[in-house]
C-alpha cells in the first residue's frame, strides 16, 4: 500500500512537471537589430519600427503569448541569445547551413535576395566584380559581406550600420553597396538624401529564406512560433505588413 502510494504521488507529480514543462510562455523576449529598414528600425518616436516587428506581433498574437522587443545590436546578437537574454531573434536572419548547425529556426517567413547599389555616376557596373580594385560595403556578418567576399579583387569593408555604409558612399569613400533587397529600395529609392545619388544595378544574386532564431533544442518555442507563422500567412496578414512596409 505504502509503494501504491508512494508511485501514485511520483506518477502525479511527473505529470505535472510534464505539463509545466510543456506549457507555452505568457511572454517572450526577442532581440532584433532596429539598423535595417524597412525590416526593423527606430522611428522618429524612437519606437522599433518595421516588417519584423509587425509580423512579430501578429505572430505572437496568433499564437497566444506577449512579446517584449529588445533591440541589440547585430554583432553581438546571436551571443545575447547563447547567454540568454532573450528568447529568440528576428532581425532578417537568414537560414543557412552553418547557422542551422547552431541554433534552431522556425519556418521561413519571407525571402529575399542580395543586390548591388551604386553611384547614379557609375554607368557600367551591373554586378559584384565590376568593381575589381574598389571599396564595396556590407553590414558586418551578413550575407551581402559574404557575397562581396567571394569576388576576387574587390575589398570589403564592413560596418556595424548598413546606414553607415551608404554615409560612405555618397562621400565617395567606397564604390557600391550589397544588402538586402528592401534595404536596397529604402536607401537608393525612398530616402531622399540618396535617390538623386544611388541606383540599384542588375538582379538579385541570391536567393534566401529568413527564420525567427532559438536557442537549440528549443523545439517548443519553435513549435509554439510556428503555430503563429502558419496562421499569420492562413490569414494573408504577411501579405499586408508586406505591402505597408516593403516599396
Amino acid at each position: 500500500m505504502k509503494f501504491l502510494r508512494t508511485f501514485t504521488a511520483t506518477a502525479a507529480l511527473l505529470a505535472a512537471l510534464s505539463l509545466t514543462a510543456f506549457a507555452a510562455p505568457k511572454s517572450i523576449k526577442v532581440a532584433t537589430d532596429a539598423t535595417w529598414p524597412p525590416m526593423e528600425m527606430v522611428d522618429t518616436n524612437k519606437q522599433i519600427v518595421g516588417y519584423d516587428i509587425d509580423f512579430l506581433k501578429a505572430v505572437a498574437k496568433e499564437a497566444g503569448v506577449a512579446v517584449v522587443i529588445k533591440n541589440t545590436a547585430w554583432d553581438g546578437i546571436f551571443a545575447g541569445l547563447d547567454s540568454g537574454q532573450y528568447d529568440a531573434i528576428i532581425s532578417s536572419v537568414t537560414i543557412t547551413k552553418e547557422r542551422q548547425a547552431k541554433y534552431d529556426f522556425t519556418e521561413p517567413y519571407t525571402s529575399i535576395g542580395q543586390i548591388l547599389i551604386v553611384p547614379k555616376t557609375n554607368k557600367t557596373a551591373k554586378v559584384i566584380a565590376d568593381l575589381k580594385g574598389k571599396k564595396v560595403g556590407a553590414q558586418i556578418g551578413t550575407t551581402g559581406a559574404m557575397e562581396i567576399k567571394k569576388v576576387t579583387g574587390v575589398e570589403l569593408k564592413t560596418y556595424d550600420e548598413i546606414g553607415l555604409a551608404f554615409e560612405d558612399m555618397a562621400a565617395g569613400r567606397i564604390f557600391g553597396v550589397v544588402c538586402d533587397e528592401p534595404v536596397a529600395a529604402h536607401f537608393a529609392l525612398q530616402k531622399k538624401e540618396y535617390k538623386d545619388k544611388f541606383k540599384i544595378v542588375g538582379k538579385s544574386f541570391t536567393k534566401e529564406a529568413y527564420g525567427i532564431v532559438v536557442k537549440k533544442g528549443n523545439k517548443d518555442l519553435v513549435a509554439l512560433l510556428n503555430k503563429g507563422i502558419k496562421a499569420v500567412k492562413a490569414k494573408k496578414l504577411d501579405t499586408k505588413i508586406h505591402t505597408k512596409w516593403v516599396k
